[in-house]
């Protein structure tokens, strides 16, 4: 009895550490849990201010985008109106000089306008593709006013019509002349270059050099005397082609030559001899020739030894196969 209830005091002791350890963790269970609610909160709270931060920005590049382009438009606007002015006054020149022109006294306006366009060359070359398209387009809704054609009468259209004919007239005919104008200057520049080359290939003659030295692209090399030396090369080119001419072959040729006679000559003071017989009959000898007599031509006291030689040498075979 004493020791089942020692087991229960033991298990009563057990139970209440237990319900306390359960306690403190539900204690520390609930504070976890309320300060992930308050960083939850805080979070909510950045990303809201965040928004609102994003917005203000935002809101303030599309003002400022805004405001760039009203002033790149105005800008534009101003220039093309600028632009325009400048035509209207171009335009206004040019029927001046033209009508200047038909009266028979426009020479000293012409010079004027001209040294105007001769100041203002610099400015047209620098100008972009898109810049001369607007100018071009300006001075053509300048220059080609819509025809209010329903305000106009049959003899008005009829006029109108006339003139449009003769403006197509004259400009046909303007056309041809600078056509004509382009193939002779055309021609002119073929001929100056073909007279520069020819004074250019005079010069490198005279410097001697190549003909077509001075005739290329770019600038001919300057030869040096030696890679050792720093003189320029004032040879001729004839003198620094026979600088190559020779060599090698020619000492090569010059002695083979000189071998070729000494072996002549060494031939040509040869003996001459006949050719000994070969089974009683003489080499080289046909069916109906006559025979040779012995002693007749040179060196004929020489064949009989010749000839016994190799009647002895003939003896020694045949007893060496017996």
């Amino acid at each position: 009895m004493a020791d089942a209830a020692e087991e229960a005091k033991q298990k009563e002791a057990l139970n209440g550490q237990l319900k306390e350890y359960i306690a403190e963790w539900r204690k520390t269970r609930e504070k976890e849990e309320e300060e992930l609610k308050k960083l939850k909160e805080k979070q909510a709270k950045r990303k809201e201010i965040r928004a609102e931060q994003e917005k203000k920005l935002n809101q303030a590049k599309k003002e400022e985008e805004e405001k760039l382009k009203q002033e790149e438009n105005e800008k534009k606007a101003k220039e093309a109106e600028e632009k325009k002015k400048k035509l209207e006054e171009a335009e206004a020149a040019r029927k001046e000089m033209l009508d200047a022109q038909k009266a028979g006294a426009g020479g000293e306006k012409k010079k004027s306008v001209a040294g105007g366009a001769g100041s203002d060359a610099r400015k047209e070359m620098s100008k972009t593709k898109e810049q001369l398209e607007e100018e071009k387009k300006i001075a053509l809704s300048i220059r080609l006013k819509p025809l209010e054609l329903d305000a106009m009468d049959s003899d008005e259209l009829k006029s109108k019509a006339n003139e449009i004919f003769n403006i197509i007239i004259q400009l046909e005919q303007d056309k041809y002349d600078y056509e004509q104008r382009k193939l002779t200057q055309e021609l002119d520049l073929k001929e100056l270059k073909e007279r520069q080359k020819a004074q250019l290939r005079q010069k490198a003659l005279k410097k001697g050099l190549d003909p077509e030295a001075l005739v290329g692209k770019y600038p001919p090399m300057i030869r040096m005397y030696s890679k050792y030396e720093r003189r320029t090369d004032t040879r001729t080119y004839d003198d620094r082609k026979k600088l190559y001419e020779g060599g090698w072959e020619v000492i090569r040729a010059e002695s083979l030559d000189a071998i070729w006679k000494e072996k002549y000559e060494e031939w040509s003071k040869r003996p001459s001899k006949k050719l000994p017989k070969w089974f009683g009959e003489r080499p080289g000898k046909k069916a109906g020739d006559a025979e040779t007599p012995e002693g007749e031509e040179d060196g004929g006291e020489e064949a009989p030894a010749e000839e016994e030689d190799f009647d002895e040498e003939e003896e020694e075979e045949e007893e060496e196969e017996e």
